[in-house]
């Protein structure tokens, strides 16, 4: 801006100024913008500090349990989120309230109860995570849910689940089973997913397991198109895969989960 004012002023001299006035004026400014200020760096910025709160590790009291208990009802409806909140806050030992939550009639409860236990983050819900995972009764959504949460607070246990889930009728319950798959550190998933590979009729289902083995395994094997391949190419593809576990079950490793992370 100062400089902008300043070339105004001198255009205005130079309007009724003699040539030898203008001249000395425009000089004086091109020496002035040949000098360089020094440079003082930014101060640098504090820490922030950690307002994080604890998660809450010491036993519910009788008050905070009947508290807990009549939140339950309120993971469905308008308060819903601030319920799962309240869950949170109370922590690791209200888990066994939101177990209670899996048995309740409203589906929207339980799913609700299944993000409060993955927000909490304590490896205790996890059997109650896979009996839910497993149930046959139980709503897709609900099921797949359950052993999402489960695969994440503690992949090392889902195998179980898996194995029930990619025998299950329902395409959308197996294709979430060869999903979550890729992340079980298990060998005994690695079976399971070359059987859906030769039994599955349905195409998505068998791509998403052949996808988990890849990154699973890490194994390659002849290029194939899945897409549009039929039930007869993906029996002698998988084929392949069972040659392979055959001799290399014995032998085989897990590649190492953090190159698996960066995608190598």
């Amino acid at each position: 801006m100062i400089r902008i004012l300043l070339s105004g002023w001198l255009l205005g001299v130079g309007a009724f100024a003699t040539p030898l006035a203008e001249h000395v004026a425009l000089a004086s400014w091109n020496d002035a913008l040949s000098v360089q200020m020094p440079y003082e760096a930014p101060p640098k910025p504090q820490p922030a500090p950690d307002t994080s709160v604890p998660p809450n590790t010491t036993p519910l009291t009788p008050e905070e349990l009947r508290r807990a208990e009549a939140l339950l009802p309120l993971l469905e409806g308008k308060q819903e989120l601030w319920a799962i909140g309240e869950f949170v806050h109370l922590g690791p030992p209200a888990v066994p309230v939101l177990v209670k939550a899996l048995k309740m009639p409203g589906p929207r409860i339980r799913y609700n109860a299944i993000e409060a236990m993955l927000i909490i983050k304590d490896q205790s819900a996890v059997p109650a995570l896979i009996e839910t995972a497993r149930e046959p009764a139980e709503m897709p959504r609900i099921r797949e849910h359950a052993l999402r949460a489960a695969v994440r607070l503690d992949a090392s246990r889902g195998a179980l689940a898996i194995e029930t889930m990619t025998k299950d009728p329902e395409p959308a319950i197996r294709k979430a089973a060869a999903f979550e798959a890729r992340y079980v550190r298990n060998k005994a998933v690695v079976p399971l997913l070359i059987e859906v590979l030769r039994d599955d009729q349905e195409r998505f289902v068998a791509i998403t397991a052949v996808q988990s083995l890849w990154l699973l395994t890490r194994h390659t094997t002849e290029m194939h198109d899945w897409e549009t391949s039929t039930p007869q190419d993906r029996a002698e593809w998988a084929q392949e895969w069972s040659d392979w576990w055959k001799a290399s079950q014995e032998t085989f490793e897990l590649p190492d989960s953090s190159r698996q992370k960066k995608g190598l």
